[in-house]
């Protein structure tokens, strides 16, 4: 995610925090100056609030180690103001896998929670009003504790792409199947966030950015899995282009200006008697232009490292490929030899297809 800060990892799993999350650690330390609050107690709430956000990459690692073990890979988990984000290379399709993966984030916050009840002292009838109002080093861990519990008990609300929406999805799949089990949880997930974002307007605005993430959330996925859907059982020769221009590796960027300009290309395959020698963006060929290098033949500018597809591929797989990596491009080979190329817009042309074919 661009803006973001590389932790590190664990794991093998990148950990980022966006550059928002400096907002809500000024948010912090704005209220507590308001509140007449000395330095180390301003340095004690925004402290509580980097251990509460240690909790949350415990919580990713829960569903990102447990996906790992059914060889879904994490790319990287990213700490937001709202919580935090696992990138999960996909979803399994088995509902059971998918169930395991949902119950433990907020598994890793019992355990949180438990440990934590295990070893503070008990405080009787001490609990009041004010003592949630301000963080001390008396009540640190147990605010800790109790926003764990808070965490597991949110995560829980059926609001698809959450936990709790994720659970309710692979529970009703193993009975209607995934595309209808992600219609219900979809609606479900955005009629809740509605419910939250105009909770948020009355109380506290972070319930509005969470109301968007789980609106656009739902949709995108229920997109996604509609769209997996209707590409299921056809081969990328299906929806490949074959009408096509490719430029020579010899060929200079002042002709392949001429062909971007001729035709409605914007991305050339570079092809040498039927190999694939690199691909050739519009992108590329501008900054080209900007450098003066019309003569300069495209095998000095072309990205020589091209990922390719069989005509024999799934179409889903390429689908979710394009839609992970945004390349613009993919040739498709045949016994070795360029026979096509495949990119998102037709793909999504041959998704309109077969939709209107079924309706």
């Amino acid at each position: 995610m661009k803006w973001s800060l590389n932790l590190g990892r664990i794991a093998g799993i990148k950990i980022l925090v966006h550059w928002t999350f400096a907002l809500l650690l000024g948010w912090v330390a704005f209220t507590e100056s308001q509140r007449g609050s000395d330095l180390p107690t301003t340095l004690l709430a925004m402290g509580f609030i980097i251990t509460v956000f240690f909790c949350v990459v415990l919580h990713e690692l829960g569903h990102a180690l447990t996906a790992q073990r059914y060889g879904i890979s994490t790319k990287m988990i990213t700490l937001l103001p709202i919580g935090g984000v696992a990138s999960l290379e996909r979803m399994p399709q088995d509902p059971k896998k998918e169930l395991m993966i949902a119950v433990a984030g907020p598994a890793v916050n019992v355990v949180i929670a438990f440990i934590l009840w295990l070893v503070l002292p008990s405080i009787g009838d001490s609990f009041s009003e004010e003592f949630f109002l301000r963080i001390t080093p008396a009540n640190f861990f147990y605010l800790l504790l109790f926003v764990n519990v808070v965490l597991v008990v949110f995560n829980a609300i059926p609001a698809f792409p959450m936990d709790g929406g994720r659970v309710l999805r692979a529970l009703l799949a193993f009975k209607l199947g995934r595309v209808r089990a992600t219609q219900i949880a979809a609606n479900l997930g955005q009629f809740l966030a509605i419910i939250f974002v105009f909770i948020g307007f009355m109380y506290n605005p972070f319930l509005i950015l969470i109301g968007a993430f789980v609106f656009f959330g739902a949709y995108s996925e229920n997109i996604l899995v509609q769209h997996l859907d209707y590409l299921r059982g056809h081969s990328v020769r299906e929806g490949m282009m074959t009408n096509f221009v490719t430029l020579a590796p010899t060929e200079t960027v002042r002709e392949a200006l001429n062909k971007l300009l001729m035709g409605s290309e914007h991305e050339f395959v570079i092809e040498e008697e039927g190999k694939v020698v690199g691909t050739l963006t519009r992108s590329q060929l501008i900054q080209a232009v900007k450098e003066e290098q019309m003569q300069l033949p495209v095998v000095e500018i072309m990205s020589a490292d091209v990922k390719t597809f069989n005509v024999q591929d799934k179409l889903s797989d390429a689908y979710t490929e394009l839609q992970k990596t945004r390349v613009p491009l993919y040739p498709v080979l045949e016994n070795g030899r360029l026979a096509g190329v495949i990119n998102t817009d037709n793909i999504n042309e041959f998704i309109m297809i077969k939709s209107a074919l079924t309706h």
